[in-house]
């Protein structure tokens, strides 16, 4: 068996590496055609960082595991193909800022079938919007030239968290596959779960219909998404009548109905899926007519939003309303501890509403480089999904300083914001 993945990002990379390491027979090919990403991961230092990561790769590199962009090539050589391509939010036309652009899975899929003269397995590993199986379906069928090539078409939504992607790969909650209730689409889902469960206990490998898939990945992070957006709901008025926030949700995360996870107060949820998921759960209610479960959705992004507007706002009217011309150091800029990760962070907000306000923002992360901070300060809303988006001139951009060195962004600052939870941060003498 051969399996090729198209798209050597946080989702494609990781979870092919961890295919590679657990099924030693089976070859694995992951392709880009972007050559500088697939350059890093052939190197020591690749293109994203994630705890535990490189170990695997480097086990795995050479042996079974490959990294290329000759997509043509190992597409059409496959058995089984992962489409782990971007899902941006649209930006413009019907739909916008709610609905998923599949620009991209469409010209996936379109290569997909210009290069196959076999049958192929064709696994969605996007997070895609309820249906999108369906019409993949015809642009497969309708691009391939030899009428006895067969796709199946399969939903395998990944549930990984950034900065322990790995573990979740090793020892997951639950793999979920959804595929056809037919005789050819119940052997392709077995044919998924025969991989899967090299390593994972069959009872942890959840089947179900192709809509279910898609709608499970949808919901899981649009309820994880609505418990941070409670309990910062929470902390505003914790804030307001002196209550401990921290105190208040461990109080109710001891009730086991509710449960402790995803319960810690923040500057707000950053991260590639929960708001995108969330307006694309949103535009999909609306699609159907739901008009008021999507208002209801809706209200966890806005919660979100203005955690954010909150906390740039208790910041200013902390220096005497004002902080034109003053140093604000900046630690964390990732939107979690152990990852490089900056989609959606809560800091590109945070900073571009303290330089509207005039402060000259120096920022501090252990893992995301420069390069990275400008180009999210520097790029449009529901742009950086897009694989090419790259720096825009900015105004802003004359405002802000990255540093290596957490001191440095320390020495003369008026205030110091904490916005992503590094470790590091915790043992600092601030004194």
């Amino acid at each position: 068996m051969k399996i090729a993945c198209i798209g050597a990002g946080y989702v494609g990379g990781p979870t092919m590496a961890m295919v590679a390491l657990k099924c030693p027979e089976i070859e694995v090919v992951v392709v880009d055609i972007n050559e500088e990403r697939i350059k890093a991961w052939n190197s020591d230092k690749l293109p994203i960082y994630e705890p535990g990561l490189l170990e695997v790769v480097k086990e795995c590199r050479g042996r079974n595991l490959f990294f290329s962009t000759d997509t043509r090539k190992h597409i059409g050589e496959a058995d089984i193909i992962f489409v782990s391509v971007n899902t941006p939010t649209k930006t413009n036309g019907i739909g916008a800022g709610k609905a998923a652009d599949l620009t991209y899975w469409e010209g996936a899929a379109r290569m997909i079938a210009s290069v196959s003269t076999s049958s192929k397995i064709v696994v969605e590993k996007s997070t895609v919007p309820v249906k999108t199986a369906e019409a993949i379906g015809k642009v497969l069928r309708r691009n391939c030239s030899d009428p006895n090539v067969n796709f199946e078409i399969l939903s395998n939504p990944e549930f990984l968290a950034e900065g322990t992607a790995i573990e979740d790969l090793r020892n997951p909650d639950r793999v979920l596959i959804g595929g056809a209730d037919t005789e050819t689409g119940r052997k392709a889902i077995e044919t998924l779960v025969s991989v899967y469960a090299h390593w994972i206990p069959r009872e942890r490998i959840l089947t179900a219909n192709l809509w279910s898939a898609e709608l499970a990945k949808l919901t899981a992070n649009a309820f994880l998404a609505q418990r941070i957006s409670s309990i910062n709901a929470i902390s505003a008025l914790c804030e307001a009548t002196g209550a401990d926030v921290q105190q208040v949700a461990h109080a109710i995360g001891t009730d086991s109905r509710i449960g402790s996870k995803f319960l810690n107060a923040s500057v707000g949820f950053g991260g590639s899926c929960f708001q995108k998921d969330i307006l694309n759960l949103c535009y999909v209610c609306e699609s159907v007519g739901l008009k008021e479960v999507a208002e209801y959705w809706y209200q966890v992004v806005s919660m979100n939003d203005y955690q954010k507007q909150r906390f740039v706002e208790r910041v200013i009217s902390a220096m005497f309303n004002t902080v034109s011309q003053k140093k604000i150091a900046i630690y964390g800029f990732a939107f979690k501890k152990d990852t490089g990760d900056t989609r959606e962070t809560p800091a590109i907000d945070v900073c571009k509403g303290l330089i509207r306000d005039g402060a000259k923002c120096c920022i501090y992360d252990p893992e995301v480089t420069p390069e990275q901070m400008f180009r999210d300060l520097s790029t449009p809303k529901f742009e950086w999904d897009r694989p090419n988006y790259s720096r825009s001139a900015s105004h802003m951009m004359d405002n802000v300083q990255v540093v290596s060195d957490p001191a440095a962004a320390a020495d003369g600052a008026h205030a110091i914001c904490v916005l992503t939870e590094w470790d590091e941060f915790k043992t600092y003498d601030y004194q």
